[in-house]
């Protein structure tokens, strides 16, 4: 990188996250205003979009190529009361939490307790969501048999297509005017017309925003730069003029109007995992080529627009998350996911030249943000896989990989059209989607193994001594394993209902309270439907409910069936009871649950078996109900850190594991618990049919030294390939030794810039908690392919 890059590189690095309340304000400004009554939701959640990017501060940083940012500057976090109000007691503790701190200001502590509280106490989304949640959902809650995404974040996952490099903010508006004309004299005409007429004031905001910044740009000119500079400005300063308002046509108008869309959409709302450019070689190949070939752009200026460009995804650390959403997610990151590679909507392999620009790029940043994956085909190159592969060893943690073929096949069964699903590709961590043309809402995870807890209390939490499920029976009377099987899929169908009547609600309290008119112009068909993104605005709607822990649920079952049923070496009640004591006076019994019994990850058929059949109760009990926007849920299985947040609340279990310890993550074997090599680790995770989710994650880790060579790394491409020839949906590798990762824990000044694959992101290793780096070194480490 250039000295410029270089400079903007570090000073992102060494940014502080601090908390800003200058959106806090400037919503409780609007919402206090005298005439917001007036105006109907939509059209309030757009005016309110437009007051925030008329008034919001501008930041251009020294040597900038691209701006905008979603603070005042740089890692300068907002908030958003209208979701979830932070106390003077929440600022606290993120200002002085050890781990994903925010520094708060007196300035912002004051504006909170003078302002922001006041005004938005028993006010917020929060409120009317746990106001609205029945005593079911309540309990279950509590007691960590699922999380809910949407208590402190918005519906998000959203991924653009390539729509916004050839439409511009004007074009829409254009479109929309068509719609209005369309509906005339129609039944739904009053209410569409509304949702539109706020997504043409959405529209124009944006515009509004970028003049803004052309207007400072022009100011900096004529306070005098030196003239390198002073062109660049100017330069930079059309290209605002220019976009959002219309379509980009050169390759850097594309890279500016994406990240002022960017920034539109993280300024409406707080959406789950930002907001994705999605399949960016393609989208910007176009313009790359076309620059190229009329000679007003140089494969080196591209790199240093791209480079800088990326500089921009780390300059925003997630909005902060408490409680539950914290524990279930504490990190910086904000998930954006850059898909290379992949497929054309022909079918045809889609890799190109700027796909591998884009890895040399994610190569030399080595910044956390964006995500970066590879979506391998059938028919993709090998150097494609090898040249992420040379990325990977380095031990950054990126990019991870996906299947391309098996992507499609996921979504072409959920009733996407094979040219939509061509175009998708994976969000956040793992999950799949059509983008451009879907909402896809995670909401929440769901504990697996404590559903198993709970069977084996007769529907009651051990943890709380408070019935939270059915009475299945007490396990003690059970006659076979049939039959606890059979109470296991009782209460896994009772929470799944629990679950997903309360997002029956919570979606539309979205759909009434906060929907996102800037967000809906980007995603098809909102416009044509005249319905919010929230409301079922486009072309497809789906629902995710995440299970977490499978090794552990699969392991645990297989302890029951091995050690209480088949060899009768201990009876249901004798285990329950040094459950209870968690192993203490029962040591032997704990060595041969965790050493003696079969265990998931290691190619044993009858083990594996137990792991399907959970899957598919899960698979069962979920796809294809109903949700209220005009789609259907479905599962997948990742735990960003909720599996570390589900084994807190969950009591010592069957397979040997103790009380409070992590779950096992994504599909991955308990850790440590595969003991046959990464190939019956890979079949194992095989035996489910990976194309009935919508994602699945799987981590691996290899010593360092197993990828040095060009042996090793070819040994690594083919056991992906084996992989993913088998069905599976993702993996990825941490390569570093345990020995460096104890050695960073008791020596963290320095390791500071030490990357770790945690779940379906990359994060520094002093920024994890010690459970989670714990859980991180337990995982087996291969030595061999």
């Amino acid at each position: 990188m250039n000295k410029r890059i270089a400079k903007l590189r570090e000073a992102s690095l060494q940014a502080i996250n601090r908390l800003s309340a200058e959106r806090a304000l400037l919503v409780t400004e609007f919402y206090d205003s005298p005439d917001v009554s007036n105006y109907s939701i939509p059209m309030q959640r757009a005016l309110c979009l437009q007051h925030i990017l008329l008034n919001k501060m501008l930041y251009l940083g020294e040597g900038e190529l691209i701006v905008g940012e979603r603070g005042k500057a740089p890692k300068a976090t907002p908030t958003y009361p209208e979701i979830c109000l932070h106390t003077l007691e929440d600022l606290e503790l993120l200002h002085t939490r050890p781990k994903v701190s925010f520094q708060v200001a007196a300035e912002t502590r004051r504006a909170y307790e003078e302002v922001v509280i006041p005004f938005w106490t028993k006010r917020t989304q929060r409120d009317r969501l746990f106001d609205a949640m029945q005593p079911a959902w309540l309990a279950a809650y509590r007691a960590g048999v699922f999380t809910e995404f949407q208590e402190q974040r918005a519906p998000g996952h959203t991924v653009c297509g390539d729509k916004i490099y050839r439409q511009g903010m004007l074009d829409l508006r254009e479109q929309i005017q068509e719609r209005h004309h369309e509906l005339k004299g129609t039944p739904e005409a009053d209410r569409q017309s509304e949702q539109l007429r706020a997504m043409a004031v959405a529209a124009e905001a944006l515009v509004e925003y970028a003049e803004r910044y052309a207007e400072l740009l022009e100011r900096e000119v004529a306070a005098g730069s030196d003239v390198s500079r002073r062109s660049e400005l100017l330069e930079m300063a059309a290209i605002c003029r220019r976009v959002p308002a219309r379509a980009p046509r050169t390759f850097q108008e594309a890279l500016q109007h994406y990240w002022f869309i960017h920034v539109g959409v993280i300024t409406e709302l707080n959406p789950w995992d930002a907001f994705n450019p999605g399949r960016l070689d393609q989208h910007l190949h176009p313009f790359y080529q076309q620059d190229i070939a009329t000679g007003t752009l140089t494969r080196e200026r591209a790199l240093e627009l791209l480079q800088a460009f990326w500089i921009k995804f780390n300059n925003h650390p997630s909005p902060p998350k408490m409680g539950v959403t914290a524990a279930e997610s504490n990190t910086y990151t904000d998930f954006a996911l850059i898909n290379l590679g992949g497929l054309k909507t022909d079918g045809t392999d889609a890799v190109n030249e700027m796909t591998f620009l884009l890895l040399d790029v994610i190569e030399e940043m080595r910044l956390l943000q964006p995500g970066s994956m590879v979506q391998v085909s059938e028919q993709g190159p090998d150097e494609l896989v090898r040249r992420a592969l040379e990325i990977i060893k380095t031990g950054f943690g990126q990019p991870s990989l996906f299947n391309s073929d098996v992507i499609v096949k996921e979504l072409v069964r959920q009733g996407k059209s094979p040219e939509d699903a061509r175009r998708g590709g994976a969000s956040g961590c793992v999950e799949s989607g059509a983008f451009g043309t879907e909402s896809y809402i995670l909401t929440g995870y769901f504990n697996l193994n404590k559903v198993l807890e709970v069977t084996l209390h007769d529907g009651v939490d051990p943890r709380t001594g408070e019935r939270i499920g059915p009475a299945t029976g007490d396990p003690a009377g059970l006659g076979s394993w049939e039959e606890l099987l059979t109470a296991f899929q009782e209460q896994m169908n009772h929470f799944i209902e629990v679950k997903i009547q309360g997002n029956l609600v919570i979606e539309q309290l979205y759909a009434d309270h906060l929907p996102v008119p800037f967000l809906s112009l980007l995603i098809d068909d909102c416009i044509t439907n005249g319905r919010d993104y929230n409301d079922g605005g486009p072309r497809y709607n789906t629902s995710y409910i995440q299970g977490v822990g499978l090794g552990s649920i699969t392991d645990n079952l297989a302890s029951l069936r091995h050690n209480v049923f088949s060899e009768q070496r201990v009876t249901l009640p004798q285990l329950l009871a040094a459950l209870a004591d968690d192993f203490e006076g029962a040591e032997e019994l704990r060595k041969d649950l965790l050493y003696h019994t079969p265990k998931y990850g290691n190619d044993d058929g009858d083990t594996d078996e137990l792991a399907q059949r959970v899957f598919q109760m899960f698979f069962d009990a979920v796809d294809g109900r109903a949700n209220n926007r005009g789609g259907c849920f479905r599962i997948n299985m990742l735990p960003t850190t909720c599996h570390v947040y589900f084994g807190s609340v969950t009591g010592a279990m069957p397979d040997g594991r103790q009380a409070g310890k992590p779950l096992s993550e994504g599909i991955s074997p308990v850790q440590g618990a595969d003991r046959k090599g990464p190939t019956a680790a890979l079949r194992s995770a095989t035996v489910f049919n990976h194309t009935l989710t919508g994602g699945t994650l799987l981590n691996q880790r290899f010593s360092p030294e197993l990828l040095e060579d060009e042996r090793g790394r070819e040994g690594v491409l083919h056991l992906v390939r084996g992989y993913f020839h088998l069905g599976g949906h993702h993996i990825q590798f941490n390569v570093v030794s345990s020995e460096t990762l104890r050695e960073a824990q008791l020596h963290p000044e320095q390791y500071r810039d030490l990357i770790v694959r945690v779940a379906g992101y990359s994060d520094y290793f002093n920024d994890l908690g010690e459970e989670l780096q714990n859980e991180i070194i337990a995982r087996t480490c291969h030595n061999d392919y």
